[in-house]
């Protein structure tokens, strides 16, 4: 299978190919497992959260590892020591990815670059610091955010994880060629990945998925459009080779 030449990023050592997580959002480990292990050779990565993790933790994680990289997503968010002491354990329970929020100000973005580094050095490892959520639009937003437009406040949150050190970021596909285009050595990470005319649930800033790859995502995060389809390795697939560049005439 080709390697997409997007994705292909000199601060990222973990090979994601294709270039996408699997969002795997249920409640049910043997169900998850199942569903990874059928679509793994469809899939960069899976991406689990807290509704896996608080019930299942190492041992699931340990399973997905099998077939491919795994993306704790729990968007860690609290005082510098208490971060940095979960992304450890995170790191410690075999997740090759993590998220923390970006709002977690400079000081926790600092230790947490420190804290990359030094992880780095065990084995691959990628912090990823959330932007504003893609289920936000300007007049949902918490009204301590509303007088400033969602592209300024990915844009400010964006330059501040940058001069930590760290380079891994979650932003949504309206603001990915801004912050592409400003922050040309990071490596982001788009949810909200739709295909045309697909049901966008409580996403409001969305793309297709070729279509963020093209605006210079480095790898994205898709989830229901697979699980809740009606034959989720076909979907898997199609967004395999949508993200690769393959069309009917071209196969």
């Amino acid at each position: 299978m080709k390697e997409l030449g997007a994705f292909k990023n000199k601060q990222n050592l973990i090979n994601l190919n294709p270039p996408y997580f699997l969002a795997l959002d249920l409640d049910d480990g043997k169900k998850a497992l199942a569903l990874a292990q059928q679509l793994a050779p469809h899939v960069g990565g899976f991406k689990i959260g807290p509704r896996l993790c608080l019930r299942y933790g190492e041992e699931l994680i340990q399973a997905l590892m099998r077939w491919r990289p795994v993306f704790v997503d729990h968007k860690y968010f609290d005082i510098p020591s208490t971060t940095c002491a979960a992304v450890e354990t995170t790191f410690a329970l075999g997740a090759q990815f993590v998220t923390v929020h970006a709002q977690v100000g400079s000081s926790a973005l600092a230790e947490l670059a420190k804290l990359e580094k030094k992880l780095n050095e065990i084995r691959p490892f990628k912090i990823l610091a959330v932007t504003v959520l893609t289920s936000f639009n300007q007049s949902t937003l918490p009204v301590n955010s509303r007088a400033m437009p969602i592209r300024d406040q990915v844009l400010g949150l964006c330059q501040q994880v940058m001069e930590s050190g760290l380079t891994g970021i979650v932003c949504s596909p309206e603001e990915l060629p801004y912050v592409r285009s400003q922050f040309p050595e990071s490596f982001l990470v788009v949810p909200g990945i739709r295909l045309q005319g697909q049901n966008t649930n409580d996403q409001n800033r969305v793309s297709g998925p070729r279509e963020a790859l093209t605006l210079g995502a480095s790898a994205l995060v898709v989830g229901r459009p697979i699980i809740e389809a009606e034959d989720p390795v076909m979907m898997a697939q199609k967004i395999q080779n949508l993200l690769l560049g393959v069309t009917e005439d071209s196969k």
